[in-house]
């Protein structure tokens, strides 16, 4: 019976103070930041692509821009202070990043929209282009929609 005593003498303080380690977390640790999926802003391009493939179908793809964190369309149009033309956003570039995807668009095949893995290439290689091209930083291009026929 002593050695029991003596065991619940021992037990209770360090239950005591795991509880109070505890509440002492709960109540003055900093909650975890959490983790953005997408670190950079999504910049949806205002005008769908309809444009010919290169076997002779055609697709309608809606196309937005993952651009690189610190990367903001313009405010102000980007185009010299005014508006910018119809269909076109506050990007600035955007005439050249719009033809960059015309021409990735029109070397492609039905299949290269149409298939996954093949359409992921698609945008990959879409975003070096636009890269190499033209001062706008892309960590990756989305397409929102695609129609092909």
């Amino acid at each position: 019976m002593g050695k029991l005593l003596k065991n619940k003498k021992v037990l209770l303080p360090v239950v005591v103070l795991v509880a109070l380690l505890g509440a002492w977390k709960m109540v003055f640790a900093k909650p975890a930041e959490p983790k953005h999926k997408i670190e950079g802003e999504v910049y949806v391009l205002p005008k769908e692509f309809l444009v010919n493939l290169a076997d002779g179908r055609y697709a309608k793809v809606s196309v937005a821009l993952v651009l690189a964190p610190g990367v903001h369309a313009a405010a102000g149009g980007g185009h010299g202070g005014s508006s910018p033309p119809e269909g076109y956003g506050p990007l600035p570039q955007e005439a050249v990043v719009r033809d960059v995807i015309v021409d990735q668009l029109t070397q492609a095949a039905d299949s290269d929209l149409i298939d996954r893995e093949a359409r992921h290439r698609l945008k990959k290689r879409i975003a070096r282009a636009i890269e190499h091209e033209s001062d706008v930083k892309v960590e990756e291009v989305l397409f929102t929609d695609v129609t092909v026929q």
